[in-house]
């Protein structure tokens, strides 16, 4: 394994006191620094508006308690001697970072040339204040890198107007927009296990496949983020963000290499031929109870699920659908992505007693961690006679290698941050083209279908898949 170790850096980190910062940030620092992936000389300043829960003197204790709630591993006395000793805490605001300034200042004494890392894990409504107040508080140099997370806008005009506002005080180059997503082992293994074997490149195309799907369901519902849902939705949650930079993963031709601008140009190519969704292929579902939810309106037509058919108008997969679906409060949480291959044209086997659709030759793929292929294949029955039967055979991660050693999607995208890699990230064009691609359903959206919570979804669902059906629920749920 070939291993760079990043640059001397001070990492920024504002909402160090939010919950992606306890469940994720955190426990992703402490874990880079036990696996020795963090530089060889670091620093962490944590930073909040003052009275949300911790300050100078306490910062150390606080972040020692996440470490033990939400830590993927023990905090011995010798891990948090090395990690702990990096931490401090300023309080900021857009309006004064002079604290923020200092407690920078002294953190780099010591350190060769550091790069500025700073992570806004704060609500999308404060990047462009928080952008304007670094440039001005001179915390930004040639050596900085600013993390945001998604959402990146809401349509397309604030999109552009995010991407201008950061662009006044960053280069494109500095700024890395996250999905987690992006990060995950399964994911990059889709990419592997498409473009590393010649098994199953020569198949990835409209001759050989009937459908794609990619389906996200959740088992948890809106809970205490009403308000948040309110002004989101689950079609820019997930949909506009997540489901189609993994769409974009699926359809890309191979690009020349592994790198960011490879990956970018061959994602932005799938994107560029993707038609605007049409309403009449996309399904919103409101599940039942989402009213009651604090913060949530009484006549609320926010949707929490969404099932969408989406085209690509190109030579590889024009006539091919790829079906999306996701939603709160569902049977499962599942992240499966699934190709479904062409029936064979000569059916010279019985297969009367398999039930349909027979035998489907599929490969699925397993995205949350450590995350598994399965193969779906047709084999003989045993016996005097040619009847075939559905057979699978698969592969885990956990039965494969050590994932005791693997890094979490944030861990993996942190440390890419610090050797500054925008492979696994999303960039503006493709972010604008995007919303592009979702304005018909923004302007016009449908409306929501009520579903009862612990199922599929609303039935109306089913009915975007014309002959094919949803692959899950599988044979394991019934």
């Amino acid at each position: 394994m070939n291993e760079r170790l990043p640059e001397d850096a001070v990492l920024m980190l504002f909402g160090a006191t939010g919950d992606l910062a306890k469940r994720k940030l955190l426990p992703g620092l402490f874990h880079l620094d036990g696996a020795g992936l963090m530089p060889k000389r670091y620093r962490i300043v944590g930073s909040a508006p003052a009275g949300t829960g911790a300050d100078a003197e306490s910062f150390g204790t606080y972040v020692h308690d996440v470490l033990k709630q939400f830590g993927r591993r023990d905090v011995t006395d010798l891990d948090w001697e090395s990690f702990g000793s990096n931490l401090s805490f300023a309080p900021s605001s857009t309006d004064d970072l002079s604290e923020l300034a200092a407690a920078v200042d002294r953190a780099e004494h010591g350190l060769d040339h550091p790069q500025r890392i700073i992570y806004l894990a704060v609500p999308p409504s404060a990047f462009l204040p928080m952008a304007q107040a670094l440039g001005a508080a001179g915390l930004v140099n040639a050596g900085t890198k600013l993390i945001i997370e998604k959402p990146f806008g809401s349509d397309l005009a604030s999109a552009r107007e995010l991407n201008e506002g950061l662009h006044r005080v960053f280069e494109e180059a500095q700024i890395f927009r996250i999905d987690h997503f992006l990060g995950k082992e399964g994911v990059q293994n889709v990419l592997v296990f498409r473009f590393g074997n010649g098994l199953f490149e020569p198949a990835w195309d409209r001759d050989h496949l009937q459908y794609v799907q990619v389906d996200v369901p959740e088992k948890l519902n809106v809970d205490d983020r009403g308000a948040f849902y309110e002004a989101t939705g689950a079609f820019r949650d997930m949909v506009v963000t997540h489901l189609f930079q993994l769409l974009g993963y699926l359809a890309m031709e191979p690009p020349t290499d592994f790198d960011a601008t490879s990956l970018h140009k061959a994602k932005l190519a799938v994107f560029e031929a993707m038609a605007p969704l049409d309403k009449d292929h996309v399904v919103f579902g409101q599940y039942e109870g989402y009213r009651s939810v604090a913060g949530v309106a009484k006549d609320s037509t926010v949707e929490t699920f969404v099932a969408a058919t989406v085209t690509i108008d190109n030579a590889r997969w024009s006539g091919v659908p790829f079906y999306l679906r996701t939603g709160k409060a569902m049977a499962e949480t599942r992240t499966t992505v699934t190709l479904g291959f062409k029936e064979p044209n000569m059916h010279m086997f019985d297969r009367s007693g398999v039930a349909a659709p027979a035998c489907p030759n599929e490969i699925v793929f397993e995205l949350a961690d450590p995350g598994s292929v399965t193969i779906r294949f047709a084999a003989k029955q045993p016996g005097p006679t040619m009847d075939v039967e559905p057979v699978s055979m698969s592969f885990c991660y956990a039965d494969s290698f050590t994932v005791a050693k693997d890094l979490e999607a944030y861990e993996r995208l942190l440390h890419d941050v610090m050797l500054g890699d925008h492979t696994l990230f999303n960039d503006a064009p493709g972010i604008e083209r995007l919303w592009e691609v979702a304005g018909p359903i923004l302007e016009s959206a449908p409306t929501p279908v009520p579903y009862a919570q612990g199922s599929w979804g609303p039935a109306a669902a089913d009915g975007l898949l014309e002959s094919n059906c949803w692959a899950l629920p599988d044979d394991s749920t019934g």
